[in-house]
């Protein structure tokens, strides 16, 4: 070593040094890289992608050429301290120790920590090109390799550790992916993120949650005079209609409104025509989710489904354009005159109609009335007070208040809600 000037030393030392930092940056970069993104690129044909997915899916050897050299180089960059410290200041102790603190700071500060954080910034445009450096290196140390990781696949068998041969990739649970959705803010813009979130919540609501109740639903009772039936047909804002007698405890069918528009003028029409064209009742068990229902509907080609309990009673209405607006937001199938919104006052209130589902008021006033039991604002009331309450009353639900303000027969019509201090 006498012969090599102390510059040398230096410059070898700072290429080591590098060299360590190459391999630390690529090990963070590597398994910090976004694999989905790595497979879509891959598909897409970008070489770059398909060369660093190759390596992530033999992550022993990937680790092996990486861990090798970078053990390698740093214990070179030791020794080398160790030579330029005995150069400079003889062999004394003092001075080894002060080589060692020396090369220590340099590999921690320069070929750890730092490229290190610069791997796990960048890491998937970093894996683009790491891959074509590190693959011709694992074909040239391949043999070294190998034969490190058979001791390191020895000890893992010893520990039961060991990895499966043909273990699958990780694949993200629908909660996981529902908050990779949440927190893409910055690459999904917020309508489309508002209906990849809502589709991950079908499975988890049930066609309860989403159908019109029973006392909701215009029917078309044809023990009525055939005046007022016909003038119901013409003025009906729905394109199709439960066809009953008194109630929809003898319902006879679904009528499509729109197949007998150009018959109503028409003096030979009547009750007989009518029920040619009436349509068989679809039934939905309740409890079904509101995913499996939009498959049934499909596979059924149907459009509209009356919900029922155990016993067969009927509970409410379902169609297609209810659970579509579910997860895409209201649309123009609401009554006309009939205001959807809903939002806070000036005066941090809002009036809410007592058959209002409770879902909607959670989404649209940022509120948490708990959805485990019933589905309205009235049927909450209603199970709080055991009882129908009178008008003028107000109640915490939840730690909301809530003020009664109209109430007929069995039911709550209006109520107001009151914002809590901490919206």
């Amino acid at each position: 070593m006498d012969d090599i000037p102390l510059s040398a030393l230096s410059l070898a030392l700072v290429v080591l040094l590098a060299m360590s930092a190459f391999f630390s940056l690529s090990e963070t970069a590597m398994m910090a890289s976004n694999r989905f993104r790595l497979r879509h690129l891959a598909s897409s044909g970008h070489h770059g992608a398909q060369r660093a997915l190759d390596l992530l899916n033999r992550t022993d050897k990937m680790l092996g050429v990486i861990l090798l050299g970078n053990n390698l180089i740093n214990s070179a960059a030791a020794t080398l301290v160790s030579v330029i410290a005995i150069e400079m200041f003889g062999e004394e102790k003092w001075a080894l120790g002060a080589g060692t603190l020396v090369v220590t700071f340099a590999i921690l500060v320069f070929s750890e920590i730092t490229p290190k954080i610069i791997g796990a910034t960048h890491a998937d445009r970093l894996a683009l090109v790491l891959g074509y450096v590190l693959t011709p290196l694992l074909r040239l140390f391949y043999p070294a390799v190998w034969f490190v990781n058979l001791f390191a696949s020895a000890l893992l068998r010893l520990l039961r550790l060991a990895p499966k041969a043909n273990a699958e990739a990780p694949r993200l649970t629908p909660e996981e992916l529902r908050s990779l959705v949440l927190e893409s803010s910055h690459l999904i813009p917020q309508k489309h993120r508002a209906i990849l979130s809502s589709l991950f919540e079908l499975n988890n609501i049930t066609v309860e949650d989403v159908m019109t109740p029973r006392g909701n639903i215009e029917i078309l009772d044809l023990d009525l005079p055939w005046e007022e039936v016909c003038a119901q047909l013409a003025t009906s804002h729905h394109s199709r209609l439960p066809v009953c007698r008194e109630s929809l405890d003898q319902l006879l069918g679904v009528l499509p409104v729109r197949r007998l528009l150009g018959s109503l003028g028409d003096s030979e029409f009547d009750e007989a025509s009518l029920l040619e064209h009436i349509q068989s009742a679809y039934y939905i068990p309740s409890g079904t989710a509101v995913f499996s229902q939009l498959a049934f509907f499909q596979e059924n080609r149907q459009r509209i489904g009356f919900v029922v309990d155990e016993y067969g009673e009927i509970l409410g209405l379902l169609t297609l354009e209810d659970i579509i607006e579910e997860f895409v937001g209201e649309f123009t199938t609401s009554l006309p005159g009939l205001g959807q919104s809903l939002a806070w006052d000036a005066d941090g209130s809002a009036i809410v109609e007592g058959s209002r589902q409770l879902r909607d008021i959670n989404r649209m006033l940022g509120l948490q009335f708990p959805l485990d039991g019933p589905k309205t604002l009235n049927g909450l009331i209603l199970e709080h007070f055991q009882d129908i309450p009178e008008a003028g009353v107000s109640i915490k639900l939840t730690g909301i208040a809530v003020e009664i303000l109209q109430t007929q027969d069995r039911s709550v019509v209006t109520a107001r809600i009151f914002r809590p201090a901490s919206r």
